[in-house]
């Protein structure tokens, strides 16, 4: 009787401890898969256009990001699952929030839909494909750079005969993206090579450099500088060591003068090591409102349409191949930054100037290869509209608070719009404000 009582004992504890035992990994993400949604890619697209105010967490973590790139849109934001329970209602504004997770491979952020459900988030979704399929699918990602054998962002890739360009990142200087967010390009004449954009640092200019190797043998003699600003710049450092001639614009010298501090401060600390060597270098020629750069075979004109982005933006047209590398006067794929000295009433009035040219193709200041339709889309298209509501908002007796709230969501999914869509009203109305 004992033995059969012990027995009875044992075989209950067996049971209870079987209840009891912790789950693998394997059965939690297959329990939470049977509680959440799940969605395709196309489902996620779908809801971006019909629920702009979603917000989609990529869960992976900061490295993971920073190494292979995140969904391309917007509403993507960064929270790894180790924080999602501590960080997301900084990020959420309410639990009623459309919300959509993903990771790599659909393995993190089923549970990171199940935690999000169980805090009472009511509309959680989970994009099962990952980051991955996106990618796969050709779909559009934000990445540190597409070229990680390279300083440069991606390598130059010819535009016609004779005119290469290396594509920046559509996004802030990073140090990931090694500071080429803008375009950097060079044209090959019968004699030698001519650079536009220095590049935002002494090694950037260097691996550029290397690049032009690849292709002719020339050497550079001609440097532009696009305008003041330090992506433009910074390579002169380089440039200056291989005895190349730095042209520039009659307000840039002034212009560097009056920023150097900042624009030294603020590279070092974002570009760190990768600012080895890099430092301001002036111009050694400037013009005013045309020259024709001395070189044998191929004419190219630099040009100034007049104040716009700033007051020294430079151009290089190049006639016979009817193409325009418009520097910062024309923007593609990103959102344009206003800056202190942004007129942007004169860059309505001077843009019929690049229309003249009907250039066939333009190498913008950012964002790849394109025609004037789509600059204009870009440039003029936010320019227009952000002149007529600022000017509503002085016309109304409006004041900072109000500029904040214009309503720039129809421009949500351009590139640098979270950066950039404040700054840029506060500014704007800044300068409106006592100049208008």
């Amino acid at each position: 009787m004992k033995s059969y009582l012990l027995s009875f004992v044992l075989l209950l504890s067996g049971a209870a401890l079987a209840q009891t035992a912790p789950s693998t990994g394997e059965q939690m993400l297959a329990a939470a898969n049977q509680t959440i949604t799940n969605i395709t890619a196309e489902q996620l697209q779908q809801q971006i256009k019909d629920q702009p105010e979603t917000v989609v967490i990529d869960v992976r973590t900061q490295y993971e990001v920073r190494l292979l790139g995140t969904l391309g849109i917007y509403q993507n934001i960064n929270i790894p699952r180790g924080w999602i329970e501590f960080d997301v209602a900084e990020e959420v504004a309410s639990f009623d929030t459309p919300i959509v997770v993903y990771c790599g491979t659909n393995v993190r952020s089923p549970m990171v839909a199940q935690t999000l459900m169980n805090m009472g988030y009511t509309n959680v979704s989970n994009y099962a494909g990952g980051y991955f399929e996106w990618q796969e699918k050709g779909l559009e990602v934000n990445m540190g750079t597409l070229d990680p054998t390279s300083l440069l962002y991606q390598r130059p890739v010819q535009v016609v005969d004779g005119v290469y360009s290396a594509i920046g990142a559509p996004a802030p200087s990073t140090y990931e993206n090694s500071g080429h967010n803008n375009n950097l390009s060079f044209i090959i004449a019968d004699d030698a090579v001519v650079v536009f954009n220095g590049g935002g640092s002494y090694l950037l200019a260097k691996a550029m450099h290397e690049e032009i190797k690849q292709v002719t043998d020339l050497p550079v003699k001609y440097l532009i500088y696009e305008n003041a600003q330090g992506h433009a710049v910074f390579g002169g450092s380089y440039w200056e060591e291989q005895g190349v001639e730095i042209i520039a614009h009659e307000n840039t010298p002034e212009i560097i003068e009056h920023d150097k501090e900042k624009m030294m401060e603020r590279a070092q600390r974002g570009l760190k090591d990768k600012f080895f060597k890099s430092h301001i270098v002036m111009p050694d020629r400037t013009f005013s409102e045309e020259y024709i750069v001395p070189v044998k075979g191929k004419k190219i004109v630099l040009k100034h349409f007049g104040h716009a982005h700033s007051p020294d933006d430079m151009q290089l047209w190049l006639p016979e191949d009817e193409v325009l590398i418009s520097g910062d006067f024309a923007f593609n794929v990103r959102m344009l930054p206003v800056l202190e000295h942004t007129d942007m009433l004169a860059w309505q009035e001077n843009w019929a100037q690049l229309e003249a040219l009907n250039p066939k193709i333009i190498i913008p200041g950012h964002g790849g290869v394109t025609d004037l339709e789509t600059v204009t889309h870009y440039t003029m298209g936010y320019v227009n509209y952000m002149v007529e509501e600022v000017t509503k908002v002085l016309d109304d007796g409006g004041d900072l608070t109000d500029a904040y709230k214009i309503d720039q969501s129809a421009f949500m999914q351009w590139k640098t719009y979270r950066e950039l869509s404040l700054r840029n009203a506060a500014e704007l109305y800044k300068i409106a404000e006592f100049e208008w």
